[in-house]
This record gives C-alpha cells, sequence and structure tokens, in this order.
C-alpha cells in the first residue's frame, strides 16, 4: 500500500493541489479494520478570504477555523442541512483554502459502500461530494482529521495526462459575484463515468493547467 502524501504536498498553491489530487486516491479505515479506496477523479479549489464562493469569505468563524489550519486535515462540514462534504486543507497555516473532494471511483470495499448508498451500481456510489462520503462514512466527527491516517487519508496515484483532464466553472457557485462564479477551477477526468452525473461537459474547457486569480 502507498503511503499517505506528505503534508508538503498540500501546502502548496490550492489550484495546483486539487489538479494534482486527481488519480489520487482517497482511503479510509472503519473501525472494524477494514480499508474503504476510492480514485479521485474530480476536485474544486476554494482559494481564500478574496474568493468568494469560498467558505473563508466571511473570515475566520467557529466554522471556518480549520481551514486557516495547518494544511494536510480534512474539513468536513455540513450542507442544507443534510450532506456532509469532505474537503482537504492546503496552503501554508494561517491562508484559508481548501480543496472540495467532488467524486471518486470506488476501488476496495465496495460491498460496504454499497449498503451505506443502498445501491449496487459502481458509478453511483462516489459520483457527488455527498455520496462520496456517505460511501465513506464520513461526517463531522472526521472534521479536523489528519489526512495521513490511520483513519483517513490519501495515496499518491498514477497521475492523469493532460488530455484526459478537462476544466470547468465550480458547481453551485453561481450566485458568488464575478469574477468568482465563473472561475475555472473545477478538474476531472474527462471520459469518467465516476464524476458528478450531468456534469461531464459543463463549460468544460480541455486540459488541466492550474490557474489563480489574484485581486
Amino acid at each position: 500500500m502507498p503511503p499517505p502524501l506528505p503534508r508538503s504536498f498540500y501546502a502548496r498553491d490550492t489550484v495546483t493541489v486539487a489538479r494534482d489530487l486527481l488519480g489520487c486516491v482517497l482511503a479510509r479505515r472503519l473501525p472494524g479494520g477494514e480499508v474503504l479506496r476510492a480514485r479521485i477523479v474530480e476536485t474544486e479549489a476554494y482559494v481564500g478570504e478574496e474568493d468568494k464562493a469560498c467558505h473563508a469569505k466571511a473570515g475566520r468563524t467557529p466554522r471556518t477555523d480549520v481551514m486557516y489550519g495547518p494544511p494536510g486535515v480534512a474539513y468536513v462540514y455540513l450542507t442544507y442541512g443534510m450532506h456532509h462534504l469532505l474537503n482537504a486543507v492546503t496552503e501554508p497555516e494561517g491562508y484559508p483554502a481548501a480543496v472540495l473532494i467532488r467524486a471518486a471511483e470506488p476501488l476496495e470495499g465496495l460491498a460496504r459502500m454499497e449498503r451505506a448508498r443502498g445501491t449496487d451500481r459502481p458509478h453511483l456510489l462516489a459520483s457527488g461530494p455527498a455520496r462520496l462520503t456517505q460511501a465513506f462514512g464520513l461526517d463531522l466527527r472526521h472534521n479536523r482529521e489528519g489526512l495521513r491516517g490511520p483513519v483517513l487519508w490519501i495515496e499518491q496515484g498514477a497521475p492523469v495526462a493532460e488530455r484526459d483532464v478537462a476544466t470547468s466553472a465550480r458547481i453551485g457557485c453561481q450566485t458568488a459575484p464575478a469574477p468568482w462564479d465563473a472561475m475555472p477551477w473545477r478538474w476531472y477526468e474527462r471520459r469518467s463515468r465516476f464524476v458528478s452525473p450531468g456534469r461531464v461537459r459543463n463549460g468544460e474547457t480541455q486540459g488541466g493547467k492550474p490557474r489563480r486569480h489574484r485581486e
């Protein structure tokens, strides 16, 4: 089993981390010892207080405090009062940023994921951020969990070639003011059937070279 990604991997420019996470493997060890693993195929970057689609736009609060902390920890939050979402905190400590893990291709522990999700269709187990956390059994108890194990970690996977990567505006950010509503900070594998349903061609552009915006 490959070792977890080092903290230095996350302590970098967030849009670069979001692109580089494609092809990496998210893993969780359950209380009984079983390990769930899935290959990341879709991510989104949220970058600092200046990013008006980022939770940190309102500054440091009890909810966003974790984003200001050390890189390489999980930021798990509840949205719409019902869905948990998993993020990896990025950038040097003190700068609030994170990468949302939007979708993954299940590799190991499928039977457990199927029970958690109530479906045996592999492409629906973790194809979306809420589905992913449900499949992995993640909730607010895992907020601030380190991403180097023993409970939760991300392993290096096979790199994804530029020709197989597309970018688009982030999903659900349409109400943010320009240019944040259209920042092309969503990365995904163009041909993967495990990305968020109906999102394969959401204003996509081919290639995944990170582009950062600073005001």
